[in-house]
């Protein structure tokens, strides 16, 4: 086992074949969990008979959980994971700051307002959603407006405009919370900033499966490229890359799949600075491997704690607490360890 491990450390790409393997088995454990159990050997005919004509051996309730409840809702949570994991790590290698987040340019802060108004102003889940990823988008097009426009370095003033806007936008949904009803809209509007997986549909998945494409793709493409970044802009320009056009559709990339991330789940936090950190102790600095390898860790993180979100207790825990649970232990080791986070 040990000349098993020495020989990953050495080869860190082999890392992101045990991390899809676990991924898929997590998926498939994941499925098969809930209060209407469902027999892996069950689960297994049930997926590939929609490739296969095999003879039916489940009960149709089976068949209603597996797809209508549990597979959207394993899917939904393995691209959320997937996608903030993604977008923390790349924003922590952008802005050369380990302590950069998916929320750095109020992506998260945007979409909780355009929530809130939706639900405040009696949109049904599809507004919320819809809402959620318009004023996602929109915040961090507001940053990057003003970052561009602002004198002096544009990443100190990306971050600080990130900070100024997205305080705005938390100021405008505290505003909802106060003036909505207390009855129906307050609770609605606190359990979706507490985030949530629960209720999602095929539906979700269609909704967000498109905008985290068109950001992970090209974020996967690219990732070589955040390597140079990490160098500095002025050493990434002696070797030839436009740094201020390459920031940029990385940027907005990671935005994207940030937005169409939280206008399905909610605010979900932690998972975005915990997992590149965690990766980044396994499979090393180089973006190659670091960003596959938190996307896949992403995916699997979020899907256990939805697990246990779904099933620790008869009432679901939002998934946003259990990750914060999660989250600020893991920061607090590193600080004692006194190692650079």
């Amino acid at each position: 086992m040990r000349r098993f491990f020495l020989h990953l450390k050495k080869h860190p790409a082999w890392y992101l074949l045990l991390f899809g393997l676990v991924l898929i088995v997590t998926m498939l454990i994941s499925i098969c969990l809930g209060q209407y159990p469902v027999p892996l050997g069950e689960l297994c005919k049930l997926l590939l008979s929609k490739i296969f004509p095999i003879e039916q051996t489940w009960t149709n309730n089976m068949a209603i959980a597996v797809f209508n409840i549990r597979l959207p809702r394993v899917i939904l949570a393995v691209l959320v994971g997937c996608s903030l994991s993604a977008a923390g790590a790349t924003y922590q290698g952008v802005f050369q700051n380990p302590m950069a987040s998916p929320d750095i340019l109020g992506a998260t802060k945007g979409a909780a307002f355009g929530a809130a108004l939706a639900i405040f102003i009696g949109l049904s889940s599809t507004g919320v959603t819809a809402f959620a990823f318009v004023f996602g988008l929109g915040c961090v097009g507001l940053v990057f407006l003003i970052g561009r426009l602002a004198p002096g370095k544009q990443i100190t003033n990306l971050i600080l405009a990130g900070i100024m806007v997205g305080s705005l936008f938390s100021s405008g949904t505290s505003f909802i919370k106060l003036v909505a009803d207390t009855s129906n809209q307050l609770p609605a509007i606190t359990y979706w900033l507490m985030g949530s997986l629960s209720g999602a549909t095929g539906d979700d998945v269609l909704f967000a499966v498109v905008p985290m494409a068109i950001g992970l793709i090209p974020l996967f493409l690219l990732r070589w490229r955040i390597n140079l970044l990490t160098l500095g802009d002025e050493q990434a320009r002696t070797m030839g890359v436009n740094t201020s056009l390459l920031r940029f559709i990385i940027i907005v990339c990671a935005t994207l799949v940030t937005a169409a991330a939280v206008s399905v789940s909610g605010m979900i936090g932690w998972v975005g600075l915990v997992i590149p950190h965690m990766c980044r102790r396994i499979v090393g600095n180089d973006f190659k491997v670091l960003l596959p390898a938190s996307m896949l860790v992403g995916g699997t993180f979020l899907l256990i704690v939805d697990d246990f979100s779904r099933n620790l207790l008869v009432t679901q825990i939002p998934i946003g607490i259990l990750t914060a649970f999660i989250g600020v232990p893991f920061f607090l080791w590193l600080i004692l360890k006194k190692e650079k986070v």
